[in-house]
């Protein structure tokens, strides 16, 4: 029986839930020995050592008594998201709104692919970008001038993470 993400995210949404913390992403990676689970937490104040420490705990301990990860051999990493975290869900939109991000879409957006702005809103499925720099030269005759707004349908983005503003 190979690991099932679901069950695995269940567990530690159960875990990190009782605790005042969220599950951001579940991932497993590799195969063999060299399998890695990764499960990224965040609470609104910020994850402590100690956060990840009682995540990884008591998670490790439900999934060798549930065998969530069938008898295979991994090593188990929590983590906070980081400065430059992924935004994934909806709500990370709408939890960051006001924050700087690159975002990398699937479909080309004005001739573009690549950019970081600041997100003045999420709403109905669709994020507006102030643009503050595209990664890449758009085609010509569709540039996106810094300071204008773009809209982005949340299905077309492949890749967003926050900017880091220190």
């Amino acid at each position: 029986m190979a690991a099932d993400l679901n069950t695995i995210r269940d567990i530690a949404g159960r875990v990190a839930t009782a605790q005042g913390i969220e599950v951001v992403d579940v991932e497993l990676r590799g195969g063999g020995k060299a399998r890695i689970l990764r499960i990224t937490i965040d609470k609104p104040e910020g994850v402590t050592h100690e956060d990840c420490a009682l995540v990884s705990r008591e998670v490790s301990t439900i999934l060798d008594v549930e065998d969530a990860v069938a008898g295979a051999a991994y090593t188990l990493e929590v983590s906070s998201p980081g400065l430059d975290r992924k935004l994934v869900r909806p709500e990370d939109y709408r939890r960051f709104t006001g924050s700087r991000l690159k975002l990398m879409t699937r479909e080309p957006v004005n001739g573009n692919r690549h950019f970081e702005g600041r997100l003045q809103s999420f709403e109905g499925g669709r994020l507006t970008l102030e643009i503050i720099t595209s990664k890449k030269k758009p085609k010509p005759g569709h540039p996106i001038p810094p300071g204008e707004s773009i809209e982005i349908d949340l299905a077309n983005v492949e890749k967003a993470n926050l900017v880091p503003e220190i």
